[in-house]
C-alpha cells in the first residue's frame, strides 16, 4: 500500500512566493512606476542635448499663456488617450 500524500491546507501563492499586494498598495507601485518613466522621459533631451533643450526652454517662455494652456490641454488629451488604448 502507497503511503497517503501530504495535503496542503494553502495553495501556492504564484510565481514569486508573495503574498497577494492590496489595492492601495498596487496603486502606489503604479503610480511610482510612471513617476519614475516620466522623470527618465524628460531627463532625456538635457541629457542628449542640452543646447537643444535650451532652445525648447527659451521658445516655450516666449509664447503667450494662452499658448501654453493649449499645449498642455493637448498634452492631457494624449495621456488620457493612451491610458484609453492602454487599458
Amino acid at each position: 500500500m502507497a503511503p497517503a500524500r501530504r495535503i496542503d491546507p494553502q495553495p501556492p501563492l504564484g510565481p514569486s512566493r508573495t503574498a497577494p499586494r492590496s489595492e492601495s498598495c498596487r496603486f502606489m507601485q503604479i503610480t511610482f512606476v510612471a513617476l519614475a518613466l516620466m522623470l527618465v522621459l524628460e531627463g532625456l533631451v538635457p541629457f542628449l542635448s542640452p543646447s537643444m533643450w535650451r532652445g525648447f526652454t527659451r521658445r516655450i517662455g516666449a509664447l503667450s499663456d494662452g499658448q501654453i494652456r493649449f499645449f498642455g490641454l493637448a498634452s492631457i488629451l494624449v495621456g488620457l488617450a493612451l491610458l484609453l488604448i492602454v487599458d
